[in-house]
């Protein structure tokens, strides 16, 4: 398997504070990483550092097969885009190939269909036409979903990506997510805070501590090492 990312002995403050030190693992093409960890233990700031937004205190990542920063389709936290965002869900959709059109005025024809196709694989295409104050929270959370993957190349970075959302919703995300990594092939990055569903998804478990070392391995092996017990209970 190709190695996708690597974090090498990465360190990185947040106002002032460090929140994350000396961390490394790395990632192989169809890995799906769960980020899990208490308030404050540097999961937001290591998002931010992967998409390129933060420069790391020290250490390094390196991306592979010729990836960039901004080949990473990024869905934030759940927001609620009802007030003052007039735009349809395909303008919506399409505005993640913003990366790719550079300095030109309009989107290509290979671009617009990109743009259909993640309408269609994520469920939204028959919303194409509709604004996106209309949508229910799941529905937004597909229309962005499909705007990431305009923009990924191999590797989707979600930040909690269900919250908010109603329990149909967070079902059909999760296995919309998925089915994005095992049939699609594409690598995933999920921040979390659902840890059940985490070990039962994800290939990968990352769990940032505030007060002790970072765990990094396999969802069995985190389920049974001592880091886990202060969110599965003893």
């Amino acid at each position: 398997m190709k190695k996708i990312l690597e974090c090498d002995k990465l360190s990185a403050s947040y106002d002032g504070t460090k929140v994350l030190s000396g961390l490394s693992f790395s990632l192989n093409e169809g890995d799906y990483l769960c980020i899990l960890g208490e308030n404050g233990s540097g999961k937001s700031t290591l998002v931010k550092c992967l998409l390129g937004i933060k420069t790391p205190d020290s250490g390094k990542i390196i991306l592979g097969d010729g990836l960039k920063s901004t080949d990473i389709g990024y869905l934030p936290q759940h927001t609620n885009l009802a007030a003052g965002f007039p735009a349809t869900v395909a303008e919506v959709v399409i505005s993640g190939c913003l990366g790719r059109r550079g300095l030109r005025p309009f989107y290509s024809a290979k671009e617009k269909e990109t743009a259909r196709r993640a309408m269609e694989r994520l469920g939204v295409a028959d919303l194409a036409n509709r604004s996106c104050r209309e949508l229910s929270g799941g529905q937004q959370q597909r229309m962005l979903l499909a705007r990431a993957m305009c923009a990924a190349k191999k590797l989707l970075l979600l930040d909690e990506p269900v919250s908010g959302l109603d329990p149909t919703a967070t079902a059909e995300m999760y296995q919309l997510i998925d089915d994005l990594n095992k049939k699609d092939g594409m690598t995933v990055i999920m921040v979390s805070h659902d840890v059940v569903r985490s070990l039962d998804n994800a290939s990968r478990i990352l769990c940032l501590c505030c007060s002790e070392h970072s765990f990094f391995g396999t969802p069995e092996e985190y389920a049974n090492s001592h880091i886990s017990s202060r969110f599965l209970g003893e």
